[in-house]
C-alpha cells in the first residue's frame, strides 16, 4: 500500500466537509459518491479509496462531529472556557457545518447521532448533580435541556427565519445565546457556570 501523502490528506478532509455539507442539505438517501466528488473536485474513485462506500463515509462524519462535539463540551464546561471570547469566536466560526449536519443525522437517525445526544446528556446530568438539589430528576432535566438545545439545531432553518437572521451567524448566535441564558435559572445551570457563559458573551459582544 503506498504512503498516504499530504495532498492524500487534504483531499480526504475536503471530500468529507463536502459531504457534511451535502448530506446535511439533501440527506444521506439523495446523496451520491459522484455528486460528492463532483463538489469536492476529485474523482468518485478517490472517495471510494479514502472512505469505501456512502455509508462508511458517513460513519465517517459522524465519528467526526461526535470528536468535536466531546472536545468542545471538554474545553467550554470541564475546562471552564465560557468566559473567553477567544473560546466563543472559534465555536461560532467552526461549528455551523457540524451542527448543520448533526441536525440531519438526529432527524435521519444514526447511531453515531444517538451516541451524541446521550454523550450531551451525561455531561448535562453530571453538572447538574454537582449542583446538588438531591431531590431532583437530573436525568430528566438533562434529558430535556439537551432535547431543547438540539431542537434548535434541527429547527435551525425555521429559527434563522423568525430571527431575520442567520442563526449561525454572528449577530443570531449572540441573540440565541443570550436568550437561552434568559431563559433558563442561574441556579439550574450553576451559578459559576451561567455566570461564566453571560460573561464570555458579553465580552464577544463587546468585541463585535
Amino acid at each position: 500500500m503506498r504512503p498516504i501523502s499530504e495532498e492524500d490528506l487534504t483531499a480526504r478532509a475536503r471530500i468529507r466537509d463536502v459531504a457534511m455539507a451535502l448530506f446535511a442539505e439533501q440527506g444521506v438517501k439523495a446523496t451520491t459518491i459522484r455528486g460528492i466528488a463532483q463538489a469536492a473536485g476529485v474523482s468518485p474513485g478517490l472517495v471510494q479509496h479514502h472512505f469505501g462506500s456512502k455509508e462508511e463515509l458517513r460513519q465517517s462524519c459522524d465519528e467526526y462531529v461526535l470528536s468535536y462535539v466531546r472536545e468542545q463540551v471538554n474545553a467550554g464546561v470541564s475546562e471552564r472556557n465560557l468566559e473567553k471570547p477567544e473560546f466563543i469566536e472559534n465555536v461560532h466560526r467552526t461549528a455551523p457545518p457540524l451542527m448543520k449536519y448533526l441536525g440531519r443525522a438526529l432527524v435521519d437517525g444514526s447511531p453515531e447521532a444517538a451516541a451524541m445526544f446521550d454523550e450531551l446528556v451525561n455531561v448535562t446530568e453530571d453538572n447538574l448533580a454537582r449542583e446538588g438539589h438531591s431531590e431532583a430528576d437530573h436525568r430528566a432535566r438533562a434529558t430535556l435541556l439537551t432535547a431543547m438545545k438540539l431542537g434548535i439545531t434541527v429547527l435551525h432553518e425555521h429559527v434563522s427565519r423568525a430571527l431575520g437572521t442567520d442563526l449561525y451567524g454572528p449577530q443570531g448566535a449572540l441573540r440565541v445565546g443570550k436568550a437561552q441564558l434568559d431563559l433558563i435559572k442561574p441556579e439550574f445551570l450553576g451559578r459559576e457556570l451561567f455566570e461564566q457563559a453571560r460573561a464570555g458573551l458579553e465580552k464577544f459582544e463587546g468585541q463585535r
